[in-house]
């Protein structure tokens, strides 16, 4: 009591005390009521991805900045002395594991998406309405040129993050090395993330590693964009575009048709069936509890929240529950009852099943199999009448 005395109001809330919060609509700013839903939610995307593309690129560029300008124990830098593997191993781990994490942070506002070529792949495979693709599309290249900017800003030297060939590449070999790089990243997106399975939560791990590894092979040819918000947003700060820009922007997109194309393609084969059972225990598990419920003949609270919710982790839907007890039923009648192997006293008693269903199943087929239904007894018939008598009516 005398806390709530004490109570001070919520800063742009109008709750006088947290603890007197139960619902989510007392959490919501006064004005924001009078906002449509849709445009909430899409402002609400746009934000996450915009803080969410900076962190990533910050950190991943601000790696990048260190790897080019960090100098030997003679005083030379890489520009001076050009690539080794020690600068592109670097690089590509700062944007490895930039994504990953930040993928993580971000996925449950936006989806962690970050990059222009994977929105508009998410759009081409319909996991992505095109109004919030759009949305998020200005979004990544305005975050991108903001972390740009503030890598320049915080380091000393010039900013040398730009992406550019390398490796006596050229212009077609960097449009089709930046294709396939991207097309592989976004395949793992889609697989990891865009399907849904018992591994997704860990997907921005498999993401980061796909980004990594792909770093590995661009950085030295191309520089490794993978993305247009990553190439533009430099090269909107130090004001300087080099001719193949573009490939920077068309590689990338190329890269999310190619892995579109392919991702719809073996969804029309039922890629499922080539190797099924990938979520056999998950599966196994759901139906030895719908089973066990079956059997008790009531049904608990977990279930019925996932009747309402038509399913989840954890739990198979109820049409699935359903049959998985039936069939064990039928299973359990039709498969012959399990002998116990334990020494017996008597040697008339005959073995007894170990399951008590299965025993008393058993018993009854047993009786039906050694004690036919006799057919009734033939009635006897009436002695022939005595001569000179008369038989009764």
């Amino acid at each position: 009591m005398f806390a709530d005395h004490l109570a001070f109001a919520l800063p742009f809330t109008k709750a006088a005390n947290p603890n007197t919060i139960h619902d989510a609509e007392n959490l919501r700013l006064p004005f924001s009521k009078r906002i449509p839903d849709g445009i909430r939610n899409h402002f609400i995307a746009m934000c996450g991805e915009y803080v969410g593309t900076v962190l990533f690129l910050y950190f991943a560029l601000s790696g990048c900045q260190v790897a080019n300008n960090i100098r030997s124990s003679a005083g030379l830098t890489v520009q001076d002395t050009g690539a080794n593997p020690q600068q592109l191993q670097y690089i590509a781990l700062s944007f490895g594991f930039s994504l990953a994490v930040n993928a993580w942070v971000f996925f449950r506002i936006s989806g962690g998406l970050f990059n222009p070529a994977v929105t508009f792949g998410m759009c081409l495979i319909g996991a992505l309405p095109w109004l919030r693709g759009v949305l998020l599309f200005v979004t990544q290249i305005l975050g991108g040129i903001t972390a740009a900017a503030l890598v320049s800003a915080m380091f000393p030297g010039p900013l040398t993050v730009q992406t550019s060939l390398g490796g006596g590449t050229s212009i077609v070999q960097g449009l089709f090395i930046e294709m396939f790089l991207t097309g592989q990243l976004i395949f793992t997106i889609f697989m990891l993330a865009a399907e849904k399975h018992k591994g997704t939560f860990i997907a921005p791990v498999g993401i980061g590693l796909s980004l990594f590894v792909a770093e590995l092979t661009g950085v030295y040819f191309t520089g490794g964009s993978l993305n247009p918000a990553r190439s533009f947003g430099p090269a909107v700060v130090v004001r300087s575009f080099e001719g193949y820009h573009w490939i920077y922007w068309v590689g990338p997109i190329l890269g999310a048709i190619v892995a579109s194309g392919f991702y719809k393609f073996i969804k029309i084969l039922e890629y499922e069936s080539a190797n099924p059972d990938q979520d056999a225990a998950e599966a196994h598990i759901n139906e030895i509890k719908a089973l066990q419920q079956a059997q008790a003949g009531e049904t608990g609270p977990k279930s019925r929240a996932a009747e309402k919710r038509g399913g989840g982790w954890g739990w198979a839907e109820p049409s699935r529950r359903q049959e998985s007890a039936s069939e064990a039923r039928d299973d359990a009648r039709t498969r012959p009852a399990p002998i116990d192997q334990s020494p017996r006293t008597n040697k008339d008693t005959p073995a007894q099943p170990a399951n008590r269903q299965l025993a008393l199943f058993s018993l009854a087929s047993s009786s039906h199999k050694t004690s036919p239904i006799a057919s009734p007894a033939p009635e006897p018939a009436a002695p022939p009448p005595t001569p000179g008598t008369r038989p009764s009516s």
